[in-house]
């Protein structure tokens, strides 16, 4: 009654925080704000970047991803984290590799450009092959290049950025995929194909490559299904469409 302008003020507000939806926190929205301003400082959110005819990103440098010259001054392990924080709130396949592995994967991509993955499906496995292009590695199946040939669109896409390997020992890597042809835990599969056949220890496994890409003739199929299977990549996919369908 003494100061009924003060009184309608706090009506008002009382109002206000009657309509907000059950669950709303003026702190959460702060901790949601502060998120965003932190993703904007790290990440450019693919500026810069154009889009091919396939639908894929052409030019994609880790600079229109990443703001390079802000993370410089963290540690391997926390561009690691945050990297990995990122990523993991989007469909998408990502990793961070040791550079050591990296060196050898490069080498031997250089040596070996091509190779042919093996992925389980519901009844047998769809064959994809895959061509590295730069740091790029293209993947495409079997059959479209069949049918299609030279032209045959690239169906998952994998980017390799050893821009701060020399510095902070690490590559950074990330995908984009056609969503009609693959989900994320098949692409996955295939990424760490890459990794079991280019970056093994094993000679054996590796003969795989080196056979596909200088002996194509003695080259048997078979065998990329037996290391598949053997390293329990096959399964692992396999329990994943089964969960996908339960």
């Amino acid at each position: 009654r003494s100061s009924p302008d003060v009184f309608e003020s706090r009506m008002e507000k009382r109002n206000e925080v009657k309509k907000q939806p059950v669950g709303y926190s003026s702190q959460g929205e702060f901790i949601r704000c502060m998120e965003e301003k932190a993703r904007q400082i790290f990440f450019a959110e693919g500026l810069g970047t154009k889009t091919s005819k396939g639908g894929f990103t052409k030019d994609k440098t880790l600079d229109s991803i990443l703001n390079v010259e802000m993370v410089k001054e963290k540690s391997a392990e926390e561009i690691k984290q945050i990297w990995n924080q990122y990523f993991s709130a989007k469909d998408t396949v990502y990793a961070v590799i040791p550079a050591e592995k990296f060196d050898l994967i490069w080498k031997r991509a250089q040596k070996c450009p091509s190779f042919l993955y093996a992925l389980p499906r519901k009844e047998g496995y769809e064959f994809f092959v895959g061509q590295w292009s730069g740091t790029e590695l293209h993947f495409t199946s079997l059959i479209n290049i069949q049918t299609q040939g030279e032209t045959a669109p690239s169906q998952l896409v994998l980017y390799h950025y050893p821009e701060l390997q020399k510095e902070k020992g690490i590559v950074l890597m990330t995908a984009e995929m056609d969503s009609k042809f693959l989900v994320v835990h098949e692409a996955q599969c295939l990424a760490n194909q890459v990794q079991l056949f280019y970056g093994t220890d094993r000679s054996e496994t590796y003969k795989l490559v080196e056979t596909f890409n200088h002996r194509s003739s003695e080259f048997k199929y078979m065998s990329v299904i037996a290391e598949l299977e053997q390293s329990g990549l096959g399964r692992e996919l396999r329990a994943g469409q089964v969960s996908d369908k339960s």
